[in-house]
């Protein structure tokens, strides 16, 4: 019953968007839950606050914070991530499209059959051709690019495969400006000299991740039996496809005062109360390194591949190169902590640092501008 609701609900919800006129869905964001929030919130209040153009907001979760955000001239729908979302994506009339959803039109989501301008915002700092799939941003006509990195990685895609060009833009990335932002206004906490040390584990995920390999079971093991303070906190996907290794990391030390679960990666509690993290292949760790100037170890499971021809393209992907310069490679079997945190100079390796929202946001409403001057002119 209450998934038939859903599914009548989903349905008035693409009624309802369809139904609107034009002028009032020319620039849409969709958003795969509550996660991606974080890297939409500050362009869609940029666009409201600086132009006269109205914002839809998608989204296919029930407790995304951007469902519930209030404005004049913001309007948001919830719909499912499965046949009603794809229907609508292949059939939505707009002018702008944002979304920080890779292999757009490779897989079930497809570009639509209407003449729309697709953005993609970065959702993490990792590099495009290692993590990700071959393909998976050749559908999109402009790309936010969080650093140098991703312009290189993206014009080299293009001369190899002989794609064309796409509109690159210097943006940023807007999670970190609000990890290094939160983390001003944040008091420093002095802890007592016997006081544990509190140590954050965010892997990704993966078939060969720290989680789902057992490596994890074995590093949780380890730091709670020397009496370290340990936070858990599990990639999403990795809670989706390998629920029984969480299940059972999360159910043998739950009651235990020095463990806590936390299952909101878009949450920074745990990355501002803690003194350590270990990940492995996780764009959070360049986060955590970046934002915080803490330290991080990154335990020697295989790389995380999805694209077995990543070494076509001739550039080291910053998750290998930059491992050494911010933190340091450790044996899964033998961990040893340390903390030694490494000096980082941000704008050698991200743009605007705390400014990506303001440049993001400029850009997506000149966008619009010029695509409806341009509609005009036909």
């Amino acid at each position: 019953m209450i998934k038939l609701f859903k599914f009548y609900s989903h349905i008035k919800n693409v009624i309802e968007f369809t139904q609107l006129p034009k002028e009032q869905r020319r620039l849409v964001f969709y958003s795969e839950g509550k996660n991606y929030w974080v890297h939409l919130e500050g362009l869609i209040k940029e666009v409201l606050a600086s132009s006269d153009i109205p914002v839809c907001y998608v989204s296919s979760g029930e407790d995304d914070p951007g469902l519930f955000f209030k404005h004049a001239n913001y309007k948001s729908f919830k719909i499912d991530e499965g046949f009603i979302r794809n229907w609508l994506f292949e059939n939505i009339e707009t002018d702008v499209m944002v979304m920080t959803m890779p292999d757009i039109h490779q897989y079930q989501v497809k570009r639509s059959k209407h003449n729309v301008h697709y953005v993609y915002v970065q959702h993490s700092l990792v590099s495009f051709h290692m993590v990700y799939r071959k393909g998976a941003f050749d559908y999109y006509d402009t790309i936010f690019c969080a650093g140098p990195h991703h312009m290189k990685e993206m014009r080299a895609i293009e001369a190899k495969y002989n794609l064309p060009e796409k509109n690159l833009v210097e943006h940023g990335y807007a999670r970190l400006d609000s990890i290094i932002e939160e983390s001003k206004k944040r008091s420093k906490k002095v802890k007592a000299d016997d006081s544990p040390k509190h140590v954050l584990i965010a892997p990704s995920w993966g078939p060969l991740g720290t989680i789902e390999s057992g490596v994890g079971e074995k590093i949780v093991a380890q730091l709670m039996g020397q009496g370290y303070q340990v936070t858990f906190r599990p990639h999403p996907q990795t809670v989706k496809f390998a629920k029984k290794n969480v299940d059972k990391i999360v159910n043998k030390y739950l009651n235990m005062p020095l463990f806590t679960y936390e299952n909101n990666v878009a949450g920074q509690d745990s990355l501002h109360d803690s003194d350590l993290m270990i990940s492995d292949w996780s764009g959070a760790a360049l986060d955590y390194a970046f934002g915080l100037n803490k330290p991080v170890l990154f335990v020697d499971v295989p790389r995380k591949i999805n694209n077995p021809d990543y070494e076509d393209i001739c550039i080291e992907p910053i998750e290998i190169s930059i491992r050494n310069k911010i933190g340091d490679i450790v044996d899964s079997e033998h961990l040893q902590i340390l903390f030694s945190s490494k000096n980082i100079e941000l704008q050698d390796w991200v743009f605007n640092p705390g400014n990506s929202n303001k440049v993001g946001g400029s850009y997506l409403a000149k966008l619009c501008v010029e695509l409806k001057a341009y509609e005009f002119q036909i």
